[in-house]
């Protein structure tokens, strides 16, 4: 019970000298993340829902390491989960559960593991207890962040080149917007120019004739003057 308290944040942690020599045992980083990934496949070998795995904060880590969350639809099924997870990790590395808590009413299944601890829930009970909510500032990982910190790591370290990529190509298209449109005003007033020539021209025409014709009259009327002489 003492192990659902803590899970539900409802129990205080006790002092890290006596978790030292009550709960946490010496066992390596990478064979607890193994177990947990071992975990991880059994309850998705038994079509877990829900399936969270979180890291809790440093601190809340002198309680356990990481809780592995998962659903199962009925009593027959979160049993089943509870079973495999058993099964894998006591076959294939020898590990026993420190406790095992819910199993006959199947409601909600807690398998301790001191490292790492394993909740499978109904899907009522899920609702209802909402660990990811209560353990909010745990980090939510995935099976290879679990197993490959490090290039996680790196990869999250190279996510915030993503904006200075798509900041260099906005630029690269305004530039590209501003030359265009440079082009544009140019052309226009290229053939703004070309208007105006027209324009002039019309105008030279215009007048060449006006001149021709005020001559031709000239030469009329004085033709015709001429002609009332004699």
């Amino acid at each position: 019970m003492r192990a659902k308290l803590l899970a539900e944040g409802l129990h205080p942690a006790p002092k890290a000298s006596t978790i030292v020599e009550q709960r946490r045992g010496t066992m390596p980083t990478q064979d607890i993340r193994k177990q947990v990934a071992l975990a991880l496949e059994a309850v998705h070998n038994k079509k877990a829902e829900d399936v969270a795995l979180l890291q809790l904060p440093r601190e809340s880590s002198t309680f356990t390491d990481y809780f592995l969350i998962c659903s199962g639809s009925n009593p027959r099924q979160v049993q089943s989960i509870a079973d495999e997870v058993d099964e894998r990790l006591s076959k294939d590395m020898g590990v026993e559960p420190n406790a095992r808590e819910g199993y006959q009413t199947a409601e909600w299944i807690l398998l301790d593991y001191v490292d790492f601890v394993v909740h499978i829930f109904n899907t009522q009970r899920r609702a209802y207890y909402d660990l990811e909510r209560l353990w909010k500032s745990a980090h939510k990982l995935t099976a290879e962040e679990l197993l490959h910190p490090q290039t996680a790591t790196t990869a999250a370290a190279a996510t915030p080149e993503a904006p200075t990529v798509k900041k260099r190509a906005k630029k690269a298209a305004a530039k590209k917007s501003v030359s265009v449109r440079a082009a544009a005003k140019q052309s226009a007033r290229g053939g703004g120019g070309k208007s105006t020539a027209r324009k002039t021209a019309a105008k030279k025409t215009g007048v060449k004739r006006k001149a021709a014709k005020k001559s031709a009259v000239k030469k009329a009327s004085a033709k015709k003057a001429g002609a009332k002489r004699k």
